[in-house]
């Protein structure tokens, strides 16, 4: 008899650039979450949305301006269309949604099917079938019409298919109204509805909840549920996704203690556990370092916890792993962005979403200091990300980073990467020296490519939120940026100590321990892999996922 299965829904999922259903670190992160899970053989069923035409594809101008256009793709050359159909209402009318097959196979045997949920289907209005189109696309009215499809349209797509679901993992406050369409299912028994939800939260800031007026409410879903109910569960002003997944499943959890600590802040009363997040270990290591691993550890791609013998590893064998991927990274720089890049020269690397509280210009902060640093010796920086389209700001970021390019480009050497995804991110967490993460404290929920970048030995520099706080040990695996998060000081002053240590560690301790003291700095790697990978990954993250919310 077929097993139970645990149904993951999530709004979006990165596996491959060649599916673009995915805008950043929370797609990414449920890739991983796949791959553990069938590395693990875990009886799970993942359901997204189809999102043909993508995030976006991302150009910029030589003056840094982000241009953007639809990423499309063809779902039928890597999955396959299955004949059943289900409806949803949205705005009074039947809204039929059809669904994409895709199954992620595991080298261990394991598979996880995953269903891509599509209103393109005929007899649907052209508004209508242009709602599963776009990743984050239009307004919050078209993102309400996004999370009925997944929440409501899942949970009757994955019945319609004849699964046996033990329970509901809501990654993130997108997938909230499958708690309501199971409410309608089991005739309004809570109780019922909690044992079978568990409920993720990625997000520290009150802002980034998704909210909706409740006249809009009514009219995309109309009364799926007595409104004085849902207003009840999900808040009375407004429908707060994340309320509403809070108090329709059982377990909850931050993805960082730090997280943890800030949700329970957030949302008094609730019980809201952490686990950590991960990230999966074979994907994010490099092929270098993967020989090298399979050597030394055999069976470490299913047993991640080998790496904490990082020791038994011979350094100079270490730093040819290294040095192979920082090549292949600084040949692919200097062909896309004309900027001669050396392979000798200590290279830091920052890549995440361009949009203010990640604070991508705070290395920019006093150029006359940076200047100095560099002609002292050669850095250089290698920077990547996309801005959301109407994140005004965030496009302003990445033309100053042009801007400070062209500014220092006799002292300091600095390239943007084009439309960042997982083949780049890929290739600039094991290519460059040290990883760079300067958010705004406390707005990094975990953050995993400072994981991904100790996989391949490259050290992290970095303000003290999110996983970095549980990573984090001074000259062994990286360094922190400015004030432990347990000073309780103003903004102002924290932001005053994050510069001052930026530029003080960057030409006193990291820029003479790479130049001079070459041993130490591949003891550092070495210490990055062996306290860092050995833990920060997504099989262990699995495994607390099943022992304490799954099973």
């Amino acid at each position: 008899m077929e097993p139970q299965k645990i149904a993951y829904f999530s709004m979006e999922i990165g596996l491959t650039d060649q599916i673009p259903t995915y805008s950043g670190g929370l797609g990414v992160l449920a890739g991983d979450t796949i791959r553990s899970s069938a590395d693990l053989t875990l009886p799970l069923i993942a359901v997204t949305l189809v999102s043909k035409k993508g995030y976006f594809r991302q150009e910029l101008t030589a003056d840094g301006k982000q241009l953007e256009y639809p990423d499309e793709w063809v779902p039928e050359r890597f999955m396959t269309l299955l004949p059943t159909q289900v409806t949803v209402k949205i705005q009074g009318r039947d809204v039929r949604l059809q669904a994409w097959h895709y199954d992620y196979q595991s080298p261990t045997g394991g598979k996880i099917p995953i269903f891509y949920l599509d209103t393109d289907v005929e007899g649907n209005s052209g508004e209508d079938r242009d709602i599963t189109a776009y990743l984050y696309g239009g307004d919050y009215r078209y993102r309400l019409k996004q999370e009925t499809v997944l929440g409501i349209g899942g949970v009757r797509m994955i019945e319609a298919l004849g699964f046996d679901v033990r329970r509901y993992h809501m990654n993130e406050g997108h997938s909230g109204l499958l708690g309501v369409e199971l409410l309608r299912r089991y005739g309004m028994d809570e109780n019922k509805v909690r044992e079978q939800c568990i409920f993720t939260t990625h997000t520290p800031v009150e802002a980034g909840h998704d909210q909706f007026p409740y006249d809009v409410v009514r009219d995309i879903i109309g009364e799926v549920i007595p409104i004085n109910d849902l207003q009840r569960l999900g808040g009375q002003d407004r429908l707060n996704m994340t309320l509403l997944a809070l108090n329709l499943s059982s377990y909850h959890n931050g993805v960082a203690k730090k997280h943890q600590e800030i949700s329970r802040r957030m949302f008094p009363g609730y019980e809201i556990n952490a686990i950590t997040n991960g990230i999966h270990s074979y994907t994010w290591t490099c092929p270098s370092f993967r020989r090298l691993f399979d050597r030394y550890f055999p069976g470490w791609a299913n047993e991640p916890e080998l790496l904490v013998r990082m020791d038994l590893v011979p350094d100079d064998q270490v730093w040819d792993a290294h040095m192979e991927a920082k090549k292949e990274l600084i040949d692919l720089v200097n062909s896309q962005t004309q900027t001669q890049m050396n392979i000798d020269t200590l290279t830091f690397g920052f890549a995440r979403r361009a949009t203010a509280y990640k604070r991508a210009t705070l290395l920019f902060r006093d150029l006359e200091k940076l200047t100095k640093i560099g002609r002292r010796n050669p850095i250089q920086f290698i920077f990547s990300g996309k801005s959301h389209p109407k994140d005004y700001s965030g496009k302003t970021i990445i033309e100053d980073i042009s801007r400070y390019a062209r500014e220092l480009r006799d002292v300091v050497k600095i390239g943007y990467f084009a439309d960042y995804g997982i083949d780049i991110a890929a290739k600039m967490v094991a290519g460059v020296d040290v990883w760079l993460n300067t958010p705004m404290r406390p707005y990094e929920a975990s953050g995993t490519s400072g994981m991904k970048a100790a996989h391949n030995g490259v050290l992290n520099f970095s303000v003290l939120d999110g996983w970095w706080i549980e990573g984090w040990i001074e000259n062994v695996t990286g360094w922190a940026i400015g004030p432990h998060p347990e000073e309780n000081l103003a903004t102002e002053e924290i932001e005053i100590q994050e510069i001052a240590d930026l530029y003080n560690k960057l030409d006193y301790i990291i820029i003479p321990t790479f130049y001079q003291r070459r041993d130490e700095w591949i003891t550092m790697m070495e210490s990055a892999i062996s306290k860092i990978a050995y833990y920060f990954n997504s099989h262990r993250m699995m495994r607390r996922y099943v022992t304490e919310a799954y099973f």
